[in-house]
């Protein structure tokens, strides 16, 4: 009977001990959380040669005009508005295994099947496929879009001499892509408007589509709405926040808005031009919230921002719940952008309940090609012979696991570029490029026409 007693004495004590022990882990959990990074750092995301666009009067001017509230704010009507007007408030010291709040990940209710990939749910993977020499390329030619591309942009107006990186289209594996034609993408869009939201590489890919969709001619009837949209150039600013057109024959709107991060950026003082700016990590862009009921397509990205020259450049500060980010773990680069682009996808997400006309995207990220440097330390991509690294791309998963796992279980399908852009980096605008006089070359926006044309594509085989 003691024995017995004893062996119920032990299970009885070991018990107590595992209680404790759970007890103890979940408080020193609470106190300290752990917010590990999804992807890791990699070369794609540590500095790139974007330029900073917006001065800190561009940056107070654009709090001023897009106000959540839709008028232009003032100091006595800026408020603190929470991530979602659909009310949910981000606690970031709420976390799971994954390195990101848990009220970020956690499955929709109506989500049949969350282990299916973004692909998967597509019913094809257009990120999965090769090259393919093509004699009908470009789409457009660089000589004549001088409309709607940048010079800056354009490598038919630079000293290039070869290019071959315009004579290639992408080839999905599994499905076939639908050639593009601009005057039946409009008809398809007619009624629609289609908006690109993000940093420099999202312009790209606007002033793509533009150029795509009018076959690079001159159009005379296309009409500049950006008033609209409060797209119009402040005094002192070198260009407006974006840009809006709308065709006229099919009643289509293609617009850009420039937001480098996608979130919220908030002067902390709004009297000071050198001011500090409150980036609100766990807010979307004031721009989407207020216009997004006008939309019908669109199309985020995020990316080469994120690093601490840019971030010490535009002077942005991390914010997240309201307050400055003071843990360490989630200030470092990766998990704040993670939280950024989760947040928005998820607030995203939970518009389509209001808006089912809307069809988004989030765009993976656009891949660098940098070697034997950086963009200021040497940095270069001479290469001009076509697909050197290979023609073809069999993985099933994304080279972007932060942007694939944040759609995942959501209605935001992924744009997924980066591998198939990964294998084109002779179709950067390198040297040739306006700063190549300082010995910087450009190894992250493309020449164009070029890669962003398959951007858009695959957006188009997509809708």
């Amino acid at each position: 009977m003691k024995s017995g007693n004893s062996h119920k004495g032990i299970k009885i004590s070991v018990t107590i001990i595992a209680l404790v022990s759970v007890a103890l882990i979940l408080l020193l959990w609470e106190k300290t959380p752990l917010i590990s990074s999804l992807i890791p750092p990699e070369t794609l995301d540590v500095i790139s040669t974007e330029t900073v666009e917006l001065t800190p009067d561009t940056h107070l001017k654009e709090y001023k005009q897009l106000s959540p509230n839709g008028h232009q704010s003032t100091v006595n009507t800026l408020e603190h508005q929470p991530v979602a007007e659909a009310g949910h408030v981000l606690d970031v010291h709420s976390v799971n295994s994954s390195g990101l709040p848990t009220s970020l990940l956690e499955p929709r209710q109506d989500d049949k099947d969350l282990t299916k990939s973004p692909a998967q749910e597509t019913g094809c993977n257009y990120a999965k496929g090769k090259w393919l020499a093509d004699k009908k390329r470009p789409l457009y030619s660089g000589f004549q879009c001088k409309q709607w591309l940048s010079s800056m942009w354009a490598c038919r107006l630079m000293q290039r001499k070869d290019f071959s990186y315009e004579s290639f289209r992408w080839q999905p594996k599994d499905c076939d892509m639908p050639e593009f034609k601009g005057s039946e993408f409009l008809k398809r869009m007619q009624g629609k408007t289609i908006a690109l939201v993000g940093d420099s590489l999202g312009r790209q890919q606007f002033q793509s589509l533009m150029c795509m969709v009018t076959g690079g001619k001159e159009n005379s009837e296309v009409e500049d709405i950006g008033s609209e949209y409060g797209l119009v150039q402040e005094p002192g600013a070198k260009r407006p926040a974006g840009w809006a057109y709308r065709f006229p024959s099919t009643n289509t709107t293609i617009l850009y808005y420039w937001s480098a991060s996608l979130c919220e950026l908030e002067p902390l003082n709004l009297t000071d031009p050198a001011t500090n700016y409150a980036m609100h990590l766990d807010r979307p862009v004031p721009f989407l919230k207020h216009y997004l009921h006008k939309l019908d397509v669109v199309v985020l990205n995020t990316g080469h921002h994120w690093n601490r020259g840019k971030f010490n450049a535009n002077r942005w500060v991390m914010y997240a719940s309201g307050k400055p980010v003071k843990d360490r773990k989630l200030a470092m680069m990766m998990n704040a952008k993670n939280l950024t682009i989760y947040s928005v996808v998820k607030w995203l997400d939970s518009q389509i309940l209001q808006y089912p006309h809307l069809k988004a995207f989030f765009r993976s990220i656009s891949p660098r090609h940098f070697v034997n440097g950086e963009w200021n330390t040497g940095g270069s991509c001479d290469n001009t012979t076509p697909l050197t690294a290979g023609s073809e791309v069999l993985r099933d998963g994304s080279s972007d696991p932060g942007a694939e796992g944040a759609v995942k279980g959501t209605k935001v399908k992924l744009l997924d570029i980066t591998a198939l852009s990964e294998l084109r980096n002779e179709g950067h605008i390198s040297k040739y490029g306006s700063k190549a006089n300082a010995g910087v070359q450009d190894c992250l926006h493309w020449c164009l026409p070029g890669i962003p044309d398959t951007w858009n594509e695959i957006l188009s085989a997509q809708l």
